[in-house]
């Protein structure tokens, strides 16, 4: 099932609105999207970097990393009323303007 950033942040806040306690603080949204930026860093570096897990440690999931990420800047979006998916349209126009001749196309190595 096709979803949009639009229905993940619907998601996202039916369940948010269960709480009193409602989104953080958009400081502290920051705050832990940077401790899952963490997290999914460390599961990158032992799936592909030199660092290995100990044999104690857990299995990590770099998909559930992403996820979990993905929750935490839908929080940050509706906290702030921002449209993800009006966010990604224009970083897309941006990318597809700025950088528009700045790496080698696949169609032109033919």
């Amino acid at each position: 099932m096709a979803r949009t950033l639009s229905d993940v942040q619907r998601d996202v806040d039916e369940f948010i609105s269960q709480f009193q306690e409602g989104y953080f603080h958009p400081m502290t949204l920051v705050v832990r999207l940077t401790e899952e930026l963490g997290e999914l860093a460390r599961e990158v570096n032992h799936h592909y970097g030199e660092k290995q897990k100990k044999e104690t440690e857990p299995e990590g999931n770099i998909a559930l990393e992403l996820g979990d990420m993905l929750f935490v800047m839908a929080c940050l979006a509706n906290q702030l009323h921002l449209s993800l998916d009006d966010a990604h349209t224009a970083v897309m126009e941006k990318f597809r303007t700025r950088d528009a001749d700045r790496f080698t196309r696949k169609d032109v190595l033919r």
